[in-house]
Parts: structure tokens; C-alpha cells; sequence
């Protein structure tokens, strides 16, 4: 029996997370403003963009928020053909919104290697290496890495995951690749899809072990080989690529999930592709992740995980957890801190006539449905006790549990969105005991 060795590289300690993947090739879609601010909303801290979207790119400055953008199946072979064409691809997407946009990775392709096997052995890698290069140049290699995602396909047979090896046919770009992984210090992109696996195995696996959840002990998942349990169909996923990459290399190299998730509709003959199998298995997701440990050959190799996707395009089936218009298909629990992390709260305009602003203070807490308690005589946020106060509160109240969902800053025009900390005002203090 031959185990993964434990590794520990600058990566390994990394923190976890969960991020997820936006495509803008749509149409329809929120601006760029909105998109940011749905991020913020659900405290989603990385990105992966399938396209280099300037205005978004230009958004997301000065945010933190992580940021993976990428290169195009279609851009690969002239980048990999051409230094030069890299240096400019570089200059053009990545140098030109640094530092103020916190672009920390490049992702050289999608599936490359399955859609292009033959043109991945001349081109992919040295698209990889001229990017590299002119990251060299422009002083950005250590900021940024550079790698590409790969799909689950590669690996043939993953379960049991110690004996799993990469398709032999792939042998020669799949050293290459690998080298160029460990020798820049990156890691290893990989896509995969316990769904479409569950569909595949014809019952063989059931779903609750593809969803996260809790097995009779008769019928949990243990390899033979190695006598690990396996409480999650994506932990065989990752530690079958950890085995093998090990296959292949003296040392092995860390894993992020660049792809994941479950759809919430599908086709007619996709009975398990439900709004509720969706919810379960992100929101279980988020929490596998935020345990703090990674599969069972590499405990301490932290998971970290993109959600595919974060809006639904016109494919069957959908994954989007959001819909064009930016409210949720289901909520999203990424387990932020309490408070307002969105950057706005929503506070009644100075000025405004008082018969105005209890209207919109009337429909807040009646049909809005925000929660007046605290500002009831008796209660602690009805002092001081006037409508512009009062209207802020409910306002702020109504914005902060609805905005997800559609809800808005306005009220007539008597509301207006403001950076100001809600500590700054005695009738707005509540607000902090509730998670958005």
C-alpha cells in the first residue's frame, strides 16, 4: 500500500474558503456595481471570472475581494505561440488594474486538456509559461499565480482514490504540466462535480454521500486500501487527484476546486436536479469547507472551493445561484461575521417632509414587513422619538432583510443608501445582533 506523503508548503495553512464563478457573456445581467455588491452582501470573498470583464474587473478595486480571472480556450494557442501576445494580455488585464484590484490568479483555459488533448501538448503549457514570464517581467510572479483547470475526467477510475491514476494517453502534457505547477510554487485547478458522478454510478453511490450528509455506518464510503473514510463523495474526488498527482511527482501539490455545485433544474430526466438538492449541497459545502481540514491523505491541506456558478445562463441544466435580476434561487450561507459588510445602509433622506416619510414609514413596517419592535414607545430604539428616526430604522431594517431578494433603498424617494456606521446612530444599534 502506497500513501501520499504529508506535505507542508506555503499554501498548506492557507485559510479555507469558499468563492465562486461568474461568466458575464450573458445578457441581462446586473452592472458590474450590483454584481460587486451582491458579493459584498454575502460576504463572498474570491472570485474566479470566466472572462476578463474590465468594467467588473474595475468594480471589484479596492474591495479585497480576491480575484481569479482567466484566459480563454480560444486566447490559449496565441498566447502559448507567443511571448509577446502574452506580455500584452498581461499588461492589458492584469498590470493595468493592479494593485487596486487584488487579481491573485490566472486560470489558462477551461478543461483545456479534455476539450484540446492534442493542441494541450504544443500549446497549453507554453501559454502557462509565457504568462509566467511576463508576470516575471511586469514583478507580479509572486503575487499571482498561474494554472489550469482540469476536469475529474482526467482521472479515470477515482474510486478507490489510492489506486486512481491520470489517463495514461495524457502522460506527456500531464508531466509537463504538473512540473510547471511545482516549479512556480502554484496549484493544481481542479473541476469537479460530484452530481454528475452521483448520475454516472447508476445508484451505486447514494446521494446523501454526494450532498454532504451523514451515512449509516453500513453504508459509509471507506477505501480498501487505505481504510479511510470518506464522508463526502468531493473529499474522494480531490484526495483520487491528490493520489494522482503523487502518481506522478515526488511531492505532491496543493488542489483548489475551481469548479463545484449542483443544479437546481434540469432536464425532464434530471430528477434529482431540485432547488432543495442545490441549497443542501452549497450550504453543505460552505460548512465541509470551513471546518478546517482537508481530505483524508492531506488533513492538513486545507479545501478551498469556487461555487459553479453565481448566475443561471440558458443551459439545462442551471446551476446559478442567483437569478439575472439578482435575487437568490435559494440563500447562501457563507458564514460571515455579523454587522453590515455590504458597505451601505439605508437611512431616511434629511429634508423630506414628515407626512412623506410616514408613509414609507407606515409601508416598512406593514406591508414591507420590517420588523418595528425596537422602535415601539417602551422599547430601545424609540428615543428620540421623531419620524425621521423612526423612518431610518424601519427603512434600514426592511433594506438589510430583503435587498437579497430584490428589496431597495427608496421609499417614494425619501430613502437614501449611506456609509455612515450605524453605531454613529443611537436608533440603529439593533441592527448589529442579527446576521445579514
Amino acid at each position: 500500500m502506497q500513501k501520499v506523503p504529508l506535505i507542508y508548503n506555503i499554501l498548506e495553512f492557507a485559510d479555507p474558503f469558499v468563492g465562486i464563478n461568474i461568466g458575464t457573456n450573458q445578457s441581462n445581467l446586473p452592472s458590474p456595481e450590483q454584481i460587486v455588491g451582491t458579493l459584498r452582501t454575502h460576504h463572498i470573498t474570491h472570485v474566479r471570472l470566466f472572462e476578463t470583464n474590465a468594467r467588473l474587473l474595475t468594480a471589484l478595486s479596492d474591495t479585497g475581494i480576491e480575484v481569479m480571472i482567466s484566459v480563454t480556450n480560444d486566447e490559449v494557442s496565441d498566447i502559448g505561440e507567443s511571448p509577446s501576445f502574452a506580455a500584452t494580455w498581461v499588461n492589458t488585464h492584469v498590470a493595468a488594474f493592479k494593485p487596486a484590484t487584488n487579481i491573485t490568479a490566472i486560470a489558462v483555459g477551461s478543461e483545456f486538456v479534455s476539450s484540446n488533448p492534442i493542441a494541450a501538448t504544443t500549446v497549453l503549457v507554453p501559454a502557462m509559461e509565457n504568462l509566467y514570464n511576463a508576470l516575471v517581467a511586469s514583478n507580479l510572479n509572486d503575487q499571482i499565480k498561474v494554472s489550469t483547470p482540469l476536469s475529474m475526467d482526467m482521472i479515470p477510475k477515482p474510486f478507490p482514490p489510492s489506486t486512481a491514476t491520470f489517463n495514461a494517453s495524457l502522460n506527456s502534457t500531464i508531466h509537463r504540466i504538473l512540473d510547471f505547477l511545482k516549479n512556480s510554487n502554484s496549484f493544481y485547478m481542479l473541476n469537479a462535480f460530484p452530481y454528475d458522478t452521483y448520475v454516472q454510478s447508476n445508484g451505486v453511490f447514494p446521494i446523501q454521500y454526494a450532498l454532504f450528509q451523514p451515512l449509516p455506518v453500513v453504508k459509509q464510503i471507506v477505501d480498501p486500501n487505505t481504510l479511510f473514510h470518506y464522508e463526502s463523495m468531493l473529499d474522494a474526488m480531490v484526495d483520487a487527484t491528490y493520489y494522482s498527482i503523487f502518481a506522478y511527482n515526488s511531492s505532491v501539490i496543493p488542489i483548489i476546486v475551481t469548479e463545484t455545485g449542483w443544479p437546481w433544474s434540469g432536464e425532464a430526466n434530471e430528477s434529482d436536479a431540485t432547488v432543495e438538492s442545490a441549497d443542501t449541497f452549497n450550504n453543505n459545502l460552505i460548512q465541509r469547507v470551513l471546518t478546517g481540514s482537508g481530505p483524508p491523505s492531506q488533513p492538513t491541506m486545507l479545501l478551498k472551493s469556487y461555487i459553479y456558478e453565481m448566475f443561471n445562463d440558458d443551459k439545462k441544466p442551471s446551476y446559478g445561484v442567483f437569478f439575472r435580476n439578482g435575487s437568490s434561487v435559494y440563500d447562501l450561507d457563507l458564514g460571515g461575521p455579523t454587522g453590515n459588510l455590504s458597505g451601505g445602509f439605508c437611512v431616511a433622506r434629511k429634508g423630506v417632509d414628515p407626512a412623506s416619510l410616514q408613509g414609507g414609514l407606515n409601508w416598512a413596517c406593514g406591508p414591507g414587513q420590517a420588523n418595528c419592535t425596537a422602535i415601539q414607545s417602551g422599547q430601545p430604539c424609540y428615543l428620540p422619538n421623531t419620524v425621521q428616526n423612526h423612518a431610518s430604522y424601519a427603512y434600514n431594517d426592511y433594506y438589510q432583510r430583503k435587498r437579497t431578494v430584490g428589496g431597495t433603498c427608496d421609499f417614494g424617494g425619501t430613502a437614501v443608501i449611506t456609509n455612515a456606521n450605524p453605531s454613529m446612530f443611537p436608533q440603529l444599534f439593533i441592527l448589529f445582533s442579527y446576521r445579514l
